[in-house]
């Protein structure tokens, strides 16, 4: 690859995250509906002619940022395996995605809202993909209960249980902060919430930290 083709590339990926972060602030804002490619552009501080260069029109934005969200959120678990230790990973996953839920809130809840309203522009893809993913993930989780390792719990609710507590906190940021009275999250609070979920999910799974 030669320089100029390398930083072509860099620029056309820093191009693409900066529309990407624009199009996330909007999309929560306003929804799917709400949100206009001129409002992204203008959040992004470019020409609307650019947004339309990378991602032929707002759909295809709207899908681009919602699938990279999931690949976000799934790559924790990449090098999953039969011969993992259960403990471990499940420990990773949790605390991975609560960090992800204090530092990404706004990915959390558009995610939340596309489901909310059926899924109307991802149903293909959590049909497809994410059953996938879940089906490949609950089978190394039944091979770690086959072997003994950790009880016999269900693997597929195990990885619904990870999701909803994990992303509760992005999603109903307003309701946590307004009742434990407090403006904001603070750094303490992640590793809080995180070391308590480790011990409920993993006491749970009968594994030990």
């Amino acid at each position: 690859m030669t320089t100029q083709k390398y930083k072509t590339g860099k620029i056309r990926e820093r191009n693409s995250e900066n529309i990407l972060s624009a199009a996330e602030q909007e999309f929560v804002l306003h929804g799917f509906k709400g949100t206009s490619m001129q409002a992204i552009a203008d959040r992004a501080g470019v020409p609307k002619a650019n947004i339309h260069y990378y991602f032929k029109n707002k759909a295809n934005l709207y899908r681009a940022l919602v699938e990279n969200i999931l690949t976000t959120w799934n790559e924790v678990l990449a090098d999953m395996s039969p011969d993992s230790d259960p403990a471990e990973i499940l420990e990773l996953f949790i605390r991975t995605k609560v960090q992800l839920a204090y530092t990404h809130p706004n990915a959390s809840k558009i995610f939340a809202m596309e489901i909310i309203q059926g899924a109307p522009y991802l149903k293909d893809y959590i049909s497809v993909n994410m059953r996938h993913w879940v089906k490949e993930k609950v089978a190394v989780i039944q091979s770690w209960i086959d072997q003994g390792k950790m009880r016999a719990v269900d693997p597929t609710h195990l990885i619904f249980l990870v999701w909803s507590s994990t992303q509760h906190y992005a999603d109903f940021e307003t309701q946590v902060l307004e009742v434990t009275n407090k403006r904001k999250y603070e750094e303490d609070d992640i590793k809080r919430v995180s070391d308590f979920l480790v011990d409920m999910i993993l006491t749970g799974c009968g594994l030990k930290r």
